[in-house]
């Protein structure tokens, strides 16, 4: 009996620093970045920030991650089985993120859509005869929200005396859709001939982003069966694993190292599965036809 605790003991740990080490490579990755020599390194810290762009996000992140950590603590106390413990710390921060599909969708559309107001916002400043420069600066208090920070950023970069094409590069990089990168190729090209249908081209622009707008919100909507199915099966999942853990007997036969390697398949399985069935209802990443801003162009001497 006693060998048998230690075997389980064994397997378990191994599954769980397993499964840990994968958890980490999978989110900080195999290639180290060029950067400072080896300490308390970006991996780590990469972790710990998440892929947050705001505070508010990687606070949310770190809380997760902390609730995984105690909550799987809890699940191997109250159940003596490391792989539940394990299931339990994932399941903490992968709610979340299944049950979030399809928002990263909606915050595209409505970043369009916004595209599409500031160029006919943009089209007005311009057509008082005020230079591009001055009239994207003008568009700053009257952005709309959705991207007002990349609006106040492209008008900081232009005082600043960035060269005006690669301050319109940097704006389209961070909306990084294919309609910002029509309105930015429209400004490039007046940089350079300076014409008088500027208004028209951005006015014949907007239109074609509310089209997409349209289209795109449509297709949203026919996807929300596939990811009503990966909410249920997230449900139910999580609905089994708490009746587990307050029922030894349903946990019982896993007690066993046989068992507890038959759980980590089980479970890795439908993990597998649930993040195949996301991915299948998020839609492809639209092809940007612009390229990245030059940094060493990007200054005036």
């Amino acid at each position: 009996m006693r060998d048998d605790i230690e075997l389980i003991a064994m397997v378990s740990g191994a599954a769980c620093v397993a499964g840990l080490v994968l958890v980490v490579v999978a989110l900080v990755g195999t290639r180290r970045p060029p950067g400072p020599a080896p300490g308390a390194g970006p991996g780590l810290s990469r972790l710990w920030r998440g892929s947050g762009t705001t505070v508010r996000e990687q606070q949310t992140h770190q809380t997760l991650l902390v609730g995984a950590v105690v909550a799987g603590a809890l699940a191997f106390l109250l159940t003596g089985l490391p792989v539940v413990g394990l299931l339990v710390a994932i399941a903490v921060p992968g709610t979340p993120w299944l049950f979030s599909v399809g928002r990263s969708e909606q915050r595209a559309i409505a970043r369009i859509e916004a595209v599409g107001e500031w160029a006919r916002r943009l089209k007005d400043v311009s057509a008082t005869g005020q230079g591009l420069q001055q009239a994207v600066i003008g568009t700053v208090g009257t952005a709309p929200e959705e991207i007002q920070e990349e609006v106040r950023l492209l008008a900081a970069r232009l005082q600043a005396g960035w060269l005006a094409r690669s301050a319109l590069l940097a704006f389209a990089d961070e909306i990084g859709d294919p309609v910002c990168d029509q309105v930015v190729a429209a400004l490039i090209l007046h940089l350079t001939d300076r014409g008088e249908r500027l208004g028209d081209v951005l006015s014949s622009i907007a239109t074609a982003a509310a089209a997409e707008v349209a289209t795109r919100r449509e297709i949203e909507a026919k996807r929300t069966q596939p990811r009503f199915a990966v909410r249920f099966l997230t449900g139910m999942t999580l609905a089994t694993i708490a009746y587990g853990l307050f029922n030894a007997e349903y946990v019982e036969p896993y007690g066993t190292p046989l068992g507890q390697l038959v759980m980590a398949i089980l479970g890795a399985a439908f993990i597998g599965l649930l993040a195949w069935v996301r991915s299948m209802s998020q839609p492809p990443r639209p092809a940007r036809f612009l390229p990245a801003p030059d940094p060493d162009e990007a200054v005036v001497a």
